[in-house]
């Protein structure tokens, strides 16, 4: 895999379990991770097929989690409006707001020693989108590994996504949220449409299009 989207990976995963977090302990916690992980990597490769391309979006950035945060209500603290302004403190980037929708902002580096919330800058939006369609949708997971395994970024590895496309029964208890259909709606249906026809355009005219599963 690209270094080059490295950061990226582990920023939009990170988003992702702590937006769609999991109810159990420590263990519940790790096999939802590897289960978004593996999403946004096969997110990734499928929206950045090349090392050009990794770079690319290494030098121009993602775009950032801001959007995502006022969709899913956990817009952090510091990002909101000031007291004196009409949407605050109720905003979506409010503590209260944060807090009614029990996403509280807390935030974690992205390396050791990073105490800030700089990493939300390298959470891209289009990767979390399309990460949402393949958790809540077998059948386009499926494509999309099939696909990936064939490009450049697993050439020459044993690529294996299998709790992404093979849950057992322990995946799916770690990751209720994750794996729920009408949950992630908003977030997948943010760039389907994108995703569709990138999946579509990356298996050729010769085949079959990919069901919506909507």
């Amino acid at each position: 895999m690209s270094v080059d989207l490295s950061s990226v990976i582990a920023a939009t995963t990170r988003w992702l379990v702590r937006a769609y977090p999991t109810a159990g302990g420590v263990f519940s916690a790790s096999l939802a991770e590897a289960q978004a992980r593996q999403a946004v990597t096969v997110a990734a490769w499928l929206r950045y097929p090349t090392s050009l391309d990794a770079a690319l979006v290494a030098v121009a950035g993602p775009g950032g989690a801001r959007r995502l945060d006022r969709i899913t209500g956990s817009e952090p603290p510091e990002s909101s409006e000031g007291p004196e302004d009409p949407g605050a403190p109720e905003g979506p980037g409010s503590p209260e707001a944060a807090e009614s929708a029990a996403l509280p902002w807390v935030p974690a580096p992205r390396e050791p020693g990073d105490s800030d919330g700089a990493w939300r800058t390298w959470v891209d939006e289009v990767l979390a989108s399309w990460a949402a369609c393949l958790l809540t949708s077998p059948e386009l997971a499926d494509a999309a590994v099939a696909e990936v395994a064939r490009g450049e970024h697993a050439r020459g590895m044993h690529v294996d996504f299998r709790r992404l496309t093979r849950p057992d029964d322990l995946d799916r208890q770690a990751a209720p949220l994750l794996r729920h259909p009408d949950l992630m709606a908003p977030i997948a249906d943010l760039h389907r449409d994108e995703f569709l026809a990138c999946l579509d355009a990356s298996r050729g005219p010769e085949t079959e299009p990919v069901p919506s599963s909507d």
